[in-house]
């Protein structure tokens, strides 16, 4: 057995089916390359009740239905959209890639790095995920305009989100759930210098609504706080396993740097979305998504091709265009047979003009009659 013979092979393939992942594998397809997107399931874009901050896309779509449209856009285009988890990646001789998940494997020429990261969560008892706890401040904070919310973390991250949060709401509690403050000096300097009320207490009970909404908690000294929700600031674990396995750096803080472009230290890999520095937000994730797609066509596509390759390959044959891969090729011709009519042929027109010709020569005759 070789490398690749027992592997599907493509020209991308995108490790993760979250926002970011999805629109690379859209460019990439719709620019003519054989895409895959491999994806564990899950993620949390998959955990959000509703969508926010996305133009176009109202806020009664929920993260499932919203990345359950991506898959089927992406699949319309020939890209293959396969459910499993990639455990291990290579680069192979030739200068592709290798990944091997626990049902598949893959070759391929470029490889789209879109895993992000997964939320440290606090300990029980909590509110469900978008039913009082919530992992977005950009996205959820308008939420609770003029409502009470609770930050909940003992560090750095904490106390600033404790304060943020007063653009939106005058009731403030920031819960330190019985550890000790970890932050600065001058950060507890500003912090004392908020409205904002650091409750030490852990939580000992929580009270919630009919429909599932969190209510109340009840601390260790009997104390009831009501609350909208809020926010836990616990840190993130990023999923670098495949980076550190294909060689890119990583920074401090877990995440990989890339380039302009979204390219990681190790050539031919990209990064994407929550994975890689800046705000965590679904169209800020999209937009590198974009440029990771654009860049890797860029780099793919067969033409034009550079006169050092004329020169020495000689002029480009008819029979090498178009510069499509074959599973792009089939998705593209059923798209068109599905939404735009038939190109006529120059016979097809020829035989038209003639029926035409004919039909109206014997209206006349009809006429008479």
């Amino acid at each position: 057995m070789t490398d690749i013979d027992d592997a599907e092979e493509y020209e991308v393939a995108v490790v993760g089916g979250g926002p970011a992942g999805l629109q690379a594998a859209l460019y990439t397809a719709r620019l003519g390359h054989d895409t895959v997107v491999v994806n564990r399931g899950g993620g949390r874009a998959a955990m959000m009740l509703d969508t926010h901050n996305v133009v176009g896309v109202t806020e009664d779509v929920s993260g499932n239905e919203f990345l359950q449209t991506g898959r089927e856009q992406i699949q319309s285009y020939g890209a293959d959209y396969v459910q499993d988890l990639i455990t291990e990646a290579t680069r192979l001789d030739d200068g592709r890639f290798r990944l091997d998940g626990n049902e598949g494997a893959f070759v391929a020429d470029r490889v789209v790095l879109g895993m992000g990261f997964n939320d440290e969560r606090p300990d029980p008892p909590l509110p469900r995920t978008g039913k009082g706890l919530h992992y977005c401040l950009h996205c959820d904070a308008y939420m609770f305009i003029d409502r009470p919310v609770f930050v909940m973390g003992a560090g750095e991250s904490a106390a600033h989100v404790a304060m943020i949060m007063l653009n939106f709401t005058d009731e403030v509690d920031l819960l330190l759930r019985g550890e000790d403050p970890q932050w600065s000096e001058e950060t507890d300097e500003r912090l004392r210098a908020h409205p904002v009320d650091v409750v030490h207490e852990d939580i000992a009970s929580m009270t919630k609504s009919e429909n599932g909404w969190l209510e109340s908690f009840e601390f260790e000294d009997g104390e009831v706080r009501k609350y909208r929700g809020g926010f836990p600031m616990y840190g993130s674990n990023y999923n670098t396993d495949l980076a550190e396995q294909l060689g890119c750096e990583i920074n401090d803080d877990g995440t990989v740097p890339v380039d302009d472009d979204g390219e990681t230290s190790a050539e031919g890999v990209y990064a994407v979305g929550d994975l890689t520095p800046g705000h965590n937000q679904i169209p800020v994730a999209m937009g590198k998504g974009a440029q990771a797609g654009l860049a890797i066509h860029y780099e793919l596509r067969e033409f034009p091709r550079s006169l050092d390759e004329i020169r020495e390959g000689g002029d480009v044959s008819p029979d090498e265009v178009p510069g499509l891969g074959d599973r792009i090729h089939a998705a593209a011709e059923e798209y068109e047979e599905a939404r735009a009519p038939p190109i006529e042929s120059e016979s097809d027109s020829d035989s038209d003009s003639d029926s035409e010709s004919a039909s109206s020569e014997a209206e006349p005759a009809a006429d008479d009659d």
